[in-house]
């Protein structure tokens, strides 16, 4: 009999979703022959860049703490320390809301409405299948912290 695994069990790499519905929504967007977004490119790509810009520097914050800690930042790993301070005190999830800007610059910056579209059923699949189960892993492995944190501050934004 094997020991249960001290690990979310998320669905999949959450960078892999993000990449796998953005590569559908472009793909299908070149396929289907799909309007662009209609922005004047020097628009396009000011907002594709600002959004690289937000989304690495929340993730980067959010990866000093984790290293600050010393506890691993993959979902696939056992968490040793429950992390609250800094951009966490805003959200809860700051590396799937940086990886969410990121998509979002990326969809706009290759101009691909597809892809932009498809942002909203890809968070929910984080949502539901990844940050979902780490929730329910973090409370068992932290209790009452978890707990208090949970209520103190908002899943997204």
């Amino acid at each position: 009999m094997s020991e249960p695994r001290d690990i979310p069990g998320v669905l999949a790499p959450p960078p892999l979703i993000y990449v796998g519905f953005l590569l559908a929504g472009w793909g299908a967007g070149q396929v289907f022959d799909v309007p662009g977004l209609g922005l004047p490119d020097l628009l396009r790509r000011g907002l594709a860049v600002a959004g690289l810009i937000v989304g690495f520097g929340l993730e980067a914050a959010a990866a000093g703490l984790f290293r600050r800690a010393r506890t691993a930042i993959q979902p696939w790993k056992p968490s040793t320390a429950l992390v609250t301070g800094g951009i966490y005190r805003l959200t809860r999830n700051p590396i799937y809301v940086g990886m969410a800007i990121i998509y979002a610059g990326l969809a706009i910056g290759m101009d691909s409405s597809v892809a932009l579209i498809l942002l909203l059923p890809c968070v929910l699949v984080v949502d539901r299948f990844v940050i979902a189960r780490e929730e329910v892993y973090l409370q068992a492995r932290f209790g009452p912290a978890y707990l208090a944190y949970r209520q103190e501050v908002r899943r997204w934004l």
